[in-house]
């Protein structure tokens, strides 16, 4: 009976600690809640960074100081983002033990200001249309893996973030509507979106589905066709091309767009900021593309693909606009 009573114990005991807590609140908030791949991986790597120090701790009894030993190593390595980002994701597991009854607390919210803050990281991005138009010549000419090439085709014109489009699968696309509908799993904001399509874009992804067909990822790793491309791809691809990453990043594509759909004047400032899939608001949530600026996104869309082709090929640009051809 002794045994039995010691076994039951330290079982229960080893449910509570931070590393059973944390797996637990893993597979309870983001694996069933369908949470991206992407998301569920970098939560194991957080939780990796704390395992040695307060991994086998019971989660009630760690202190502040626990904590801040694993951070201030990330830190004197210069990883100053993962210091910061770690210390975000156990506070989340630390409330949901309080959620749970586990633990009554949070000791990381006495360790705010206690770590370097980073640096805010900017993405290198082509803001010249001389310039953006040198890179799409170098995208056309682009010799390397086939797969590889439709991604830098399409990557400028739809201005999404290197996951989603990696991630990017062919259930999700409509060529005949001309619609990419992305859901909430697969975005940062987790709310589906909705990418209208130009004419260009359909056209290449049709090229593609004729020497792929039309089942899984869009752009399959080279190595694994049930697996995504690498994050690595594009910008590898980029730096294969003579660019630097000083000069052109995946996610600097973003800003591209931004910033010259807005130096244009031509189109609503939300409806930009909505195509970037910035502040969608709950009103809007579960409608794929009837919601508020969705005509004009699919006007800009087509326009922005327009304009691309014109400076790859010399055209005249104008405060952002084109105008025939140099």
């Amino acid at each position: 009976m002794e045994k039995r009573k010691q076994k039951i114990r330290s079982e229960f005991l080893s449910a509570q600690t931070f590393e059973a807590v944390a797996r637990e609140y893993i597979d309870e908030m983001m694996v069933q809640n369908g949470r991206a791949d992407a998301t569920i991986i970098k939560a194991n790597f957080f939780l990796d960074q704390l395992t040695a120090a307060i991994g086998s701790r019971p989660i009630d009894e760690i202190e502040p100081f626990e904590v801040l030993a694993p951070l201030k190593r990330l830190e004197a390595k210069g990883k100053h983002e993962t210091a910061k980002k770690t210390r975000s994701f156990a506070s989340r597991v630390f409330r949901y033990g309080v959620a749970t009854t586990r633990c009554k607390g949070d000791p990381t919210t006495m360790l705010r200001g206690a770590l370097i803050t980073p640096k805010a990281k900017h993405y290198a991005a082509i803001l010249e249309p001389k310039d953006l138009g040198g890179l799409l010549r170098a995208i056309q000419d682009y010799t390397g893996n086939f797969i590889t090439r439709y991604a830098l085709l399409i990557a400028p014109h739809v201005f999404v973030r290197p996951g989603e489009l990696r991630h990017a699968d062919w259930k999700e696309i409509d060529l005949e509507e001309g619609v990419w509908r992305i859901p909430e799993g697969k975005m940062k904001a987790r709310r589906p979106h909705a990418v209208p399509l130009s004419k260009q874009v359909v056209g290449y992804l049709k090229e593609l589905a004729e020497m792929v067909g039309t089942e899984g990822y869009v752009f399959p790793s080279a190595r694994a066709s049930v697996r995504p491309m690498s994050e690595n791809t594009l910008n590898a691809a980029f730096r294969r091309m003579g660019f630097t990453k000083d000069e052109v990043t995946a996610h600097g594509l973003r800003a591209t767009a931004s910033t010259m759909l807005n130096e244009s004047g031509l189109w609503n400032p939300d409806a930009i900021e909505r195509g970037l899939a910035h502040g969608d608001s709950n009103a809007v949530r579960g409608v794929y593309h009837r919601g508020k600026h969705w005509e004009e996104r699919v006007r800009m869309a087509q326009w922005w693909s327009d304009y691309l082709d014109t400076i790859r090929e010399g055209g005249k640009v104008i405060k952002g606009a084109f105008v025939g051809r140099a």
